[in-house]
């Protein structure tokens, strides 16, 4: 098997070690790339699936990012400027910023950026509830005015994961935010090479040789974003044994994800080296569909959230202890809105409460469509538990193998489960999208408006997350977040199931891979 994968990554990479025009570059200036599943989306507005955030890392910038201390600082802003009454942001763009097709980057373009991203992301749509308007004050600045003050207004302009605020051309981001973009210019270090990409096989990408990085060092997300190859090619390549064999054979550069039981075997090998670039980790969620029965009813919910043990998760996706922590907090224990208090709710079942709920709410046995994805090695063991312990609960379940992508094309649909909907499905985020009720995309409640697949509506939780966002003393602030985070539990919003850690993987040739929320390829070197 590892001969034939060898001579298959050979034939997919033969036409990719040339550039895009000119000579053959040398292996040196070449990275490959395995990333977290296939890229079939490239519009990182449209989605918030993290193949298609890293994609937009590559060839987008933002105004401002988060360092390796999750610190914002200014990215394709110069400088800005605040007035007295907290209402005014003026931004300055920085000199020498130009589209990948040779034209400056102008205030026009982030106004209209902003706006896009602002439709699709719930925290950059609770900033736009505070916006009045945006001006444009000439070529590089503009100003945000606001309706009152706003707490986290850097926050949201320099949140580090989905959905990001990436700036693209003004034309582009004048398009329909539920509708794809029709093309992939953007103003950061790589140039996506759509001639030689094929989605399923590779996707290219060229370093953009007149970027001009800001001076800092780079830290996390932020600072000076310096291409140190000429060119990165993420291999699709899904099979978790396939990715390592590759590895270790020197066939590809990087990994973003190992599934832990691959672990011990890469610790062995004297070329490959594990690589923390996460160290905040990762939180499993349950989502279930508001809209549709039975979970439209909370009783029922609750009687969810009542059977479940995040233990059992995590010892049954994860394994070893090392990469895992049992925690109760919903914005990531051993930061400052952590919280342990959930009702009794997640660490420990129980099963009579369970049964006893549904009896009230009077579930009639339907079985509920849990959705399991089979393609994500993390994500492969939730769905098994999840039947588990919602039988012992009293629940009937019918759950549905399917990949990924069909997990994300299916969880959109609004339909009844028996139509093609669905009930009930898993998924991770990195913590950094988790920090705060703002930034964690869950805790939206405005039903279809702009809430997160399963599209919740309560409006009590909307009216206590503005009041989050608008105050500015700490410790007021972590008072809401425990508030919000029992309120979630109280109508059962969605379940936390445990936060997880664990290294991606990397040829000890190359070095520079930054600590962030994202593996982003500037920075890095292949000696």
């Amino acid at each position: 098997m590892k001969s034939m994968m060898r001579r298959s990554l050979a034939a997919l990479a033969a036409g990719a070690i040339l550039a895009g025009a000119g000579p053959a570059l040398a292996q040196g200036k070449v990275l490959k790339f395995v990333q977290n599943g296939n890229l079939t989306i490239l519009d990182p507005i449209l989605t918030t699936a993290y193949v298609t955030r890293n994609h937009g890392y590559f060839i987008y910038d933002t105004l401002f990012s988060s360092d390796e201390n999750n610190a914002v600082k200014p990215q394709m802003v110069d400088k800005y400027e605040v007035s007295p009454d907290k209402t005014v942001w003026t931004f300055t763009l920085r000199d020498g910023l130009e589209w990948h097709d040779g034209k400056p980057v102008t205030s026009e373009d982030c106004v209209a950026s902003l706006q896009r991203w602002g439709k699709r992301d719930a925290m950059g749509s609770k900033l736009m509830d505070f916006v009045k308007e945006f001006k444009v004050v000439d070529a590089k600045t503009f100003q945000m005015v606001l309706k009152e003050p706003y707490g986290l207004v850097l926050d949201t302009l320099g949140k580090p994961s989905s959905n990001v605020p990436f700036m693209m051309p003004k034309r582009i981001a004048e398009t329909d935010a539920f509708k794809p973009i029709d093309s992939q210019i953007g103003s950061g270090p790589f140039i996506y090479v759509n001639a030689e990409s094929k989605p399923g096989e590779k996707h290219v990408y060229n370093k953009n040789t007149k970027y001009k990085p800001r001076a800092e060092p780079a830290s996390g997300l932020a600072g000076g974003k310096v291409a140190k190859v000429d060119r990165v090619e993420i291999i699709e390549l899904p099979d978790p044994q396939q990715q390592v064999n590759a590895l270790i054979a020197g066939e590809i550069d990087l990994i973003e994800q190992l599934p832990h039981d691959l672990i011990p075997l890469l610790k062995k090998e004297k070329g490959v080296t594990l690589v923390d670039w996460n160290p905040l980790g990762h939180v499993f969620i349950i989502r279930f569909n508001h809209l549709v029965k039975p979970f439209d009813n909370p009783k029922i919910r609750l009687a969810a959230l009542h059977a479940m043990r995040q233990e059992d998760y995590l010892k049954a996706t994860v394994g070893e202890p090392e990469y895992y922590k049992v925690c109760p907090a919903a914005f990531i224990c051993g930061t400052p809105n952590a919280s342990d208090k959930t009702n009794g709710l997640l660490i420990k079942p129980d099963f009579e409460k369970s049964k006893a709920l549904l009896k009230e709410a009077g579930y009639d046995g339907t079985p509920i469509v849990l959705m399991q994805s089979t393609t994500l090695p993390v994500l492969t063991n939730m769905a098994p538990v999840t039947k588990s312990l919602l039988e012992q609960g009293g629940f009937k379940v019918d759950m549905q193998s399917m990949d990924w992508q069909t997990v994300v094309s299916r969880r959109t649909r609004k339909e009844p489960a028996d139509k093609g909907g669905w009930n009930v499905f898993h998924t991770f985020s990195v913590s950094a999208d988790a920090l705060n009720p703002i930034s964690n995309s869950y805790f939206v409640a405005n039903g279809e408006k702009s809430s997160w697949f399963g599209w919740p509506t309560d409006p009590q939780m909307e009216k206590m997350r503005d009041d989050y966002a608008k105050e500015t003393d700490p410790a007021k602030s972590k008072a809401l977040a425990e508030a919000i985070q029992l309120r979630a539990m109280e109508t059962a919003q969605f379940g936390w199931l445990g936060q997880w850690y664990g290294p991606g993987a990397s040829r000890a040739n190359v070095t520079g891979w930054l600590k962030a929320p994202v593996p982003v390829m500037w920075n890095i070197e292949k000696k």
